[in-house]
């Protein structure tokens, strides 16, 4: 299947293609080439796409730590209050939950 992650991951831009979907319910297809380079074939879009994926769920733990991380006020006030060990109780408590 063609998609737009497939097409970033091999190194193209937003601005070097449109991707559509198909009204026929057959999927997405490129709409319109804009690159200099050439169009990559559908399977080295799906290859692509699946690395991106796998990259992408291989970061899932980040996503999630950093949605609970203590924001930078947070982080602020803990210096400013010398509360840098409840600041890394919690840093470390959002980290065993969501391990690498």
């Amino acid at each position: 299947m063609i998609t737009a992650n497939g097409l970033i991951q091999l190194g193209f831009t937003p601005k070097d293609f449109i991707v559509a979907d198909d009204a026929d319910g057959q999927g997405a297809y490129i709409k319109e080439w804009k690159s200099d380079q050439p169009q990559p074939s559908e399977a080295e879009i799906e290859a692509a796409d699946g690395e991106w994926q796998a990259v992408w769920d291989a970061q899932e733990y980040a996503r999630l730590r950093k949605v609970e991380y203590p924001s930078i006020e947070e982080c602020v006030h803990a210096i400013l209050d010398d509360d840098l060990e409840a600041l890394q109780a919690k840093r470390a408590e959002i980290k065993a939950r969501y391990p690498k």
